[in-house]
């Protein structure tokens, strides 16, 4: 059957446009962007997958530091370190530790900010002598605080005028160490609350003041609400960091759990017990539950903002 000129149809030919032209075909976009990710999933793979799975699975074994005739015991480990009382000791220390951080961190942070922010002469001296310490590797900051408190040529009992015994006295061991902590890591929050500060638009507070506002209602009103993100931010990373401490405490106390065990923090009792005890099956079910922890703070916050922000809309 043949059809005449008339009876044809013709399409137009469709026209590539540039549009087009940029839009990459399917599964194209995903193959070039996977040769970019792909190095930071092989070396998370490597660094992080790999030692969790291989520390799950040591956490059922009886398995030495050796690594030789490790055998299959289900879950004596997590048997054994839920009636341990140094585990829940050490992570009363850990939590006890972070309670008296977190806030203090936050709170000094963002006075720090606010001064840095401010302050009309020298701001980057300021802001400068603010963030140093946060640049020293933790073993400095922990030997240069250890000089300060030492009761007999430490510059803090001098300045003071008092006789502390600070890192043998279970009453102030820990207040030192979170006293060194606060000097050392406030930096990091400090810069974080400097840049939210910066990023609040000025003719807010300029339509406050015509407004007949004061300082005071300026700061209740627009600067609080504004930081309130960031606020977030920094309570949720400094739980994390501040229940993981280990080296300030460690190195403070000259790598030892301190007066009466009051600084074994839990990362400290996990590498007593595979490194001074040899029990990596044991220390490895010890980190598996510490895991879980700090993953359930984790998606604990992430749920809080996630209501926050729906409840805001």
């Amino acid at each position: 059957m043949t059809t005449t000129s008339a009876e044809t149809v013709l399409r137009p030919a469709r026209v590539r446009t540039a549009a087009d032209s940029a839009v990459p075909r399917r599964g194209q976009g995903f193959q070039h962007g996977g040769w970019f990710v792909a190095p930071f999933l092989a070396l998370f793979a490597l660094f992080i997958v790999w030692p969790l799975l291989r520390g799950l699975y040591l956490s059922f074994t009886d398995a030495n530091i050796s690594g030789d005739g490790a055998s299959f015991i289900g879950f004596d480990n997590y048997r054994e370190a839920l009636d341990d009382p140094l585990v829940w000791e050490s992570l009363g220390h850990s939590a006890w530790f972070t309670l008296l951080v977190v806030p203090c961190i936050t709170v000094l942070a963002f006075l720090l900010a606010m001064l840095a922010h401010h302050i009309e002469r020298g701001k980057w001296l300021w802001r400068l002598c603010f963030f140093m310490p946060f640049l020293l590797p933790s073993t400095v900051a922990a030997n240069l605080w250890q000089w300060l408190f030492n009761p007999g040529t430490g510059m803090v009992n001098h300045v003071l005028g008092i006789d502390t015994p600070w890192l043998t006295d279970t009453s102030y061991a820990m207040l030192a160490i979170v006293i060194a902590t606060l000097w050392w890591t406030v930096g990091f929050s400090f810069l974080l609350y400097l840049a939210a500060l910066q990023g609040i638009p000025a003719h807010l507070y300029e339509a406050a003041k015509l407004d007949g506002a004061n300082a005071w209602h300026r700061m209740a009103h627009i600067t609080l609400p504004m930081l309130r993100n960031i606020t977030g931010l920094v309570i949720a990373l400094q739980i994390l960091a501040s229940l993981q401490v280990f080296d300030q405490a460690v190195v403070m106390q000259d790598f030892l759990p301190g007066p009466e065990g009051s600084t074994r923090t839990f990362v400290q009792y996990t590498l007593e017990q595979g490194f001074t005890s040899y029990r990596v099956g044991y220390a490895s079910a010890i980190s598996i539950i510490f895991f879980v922890l700090i993953a359930a703070v984790a998606l604990a916050r992430m749920w809080l903002l996630r209501n926050r922000e729906e409840g805001g809309r």
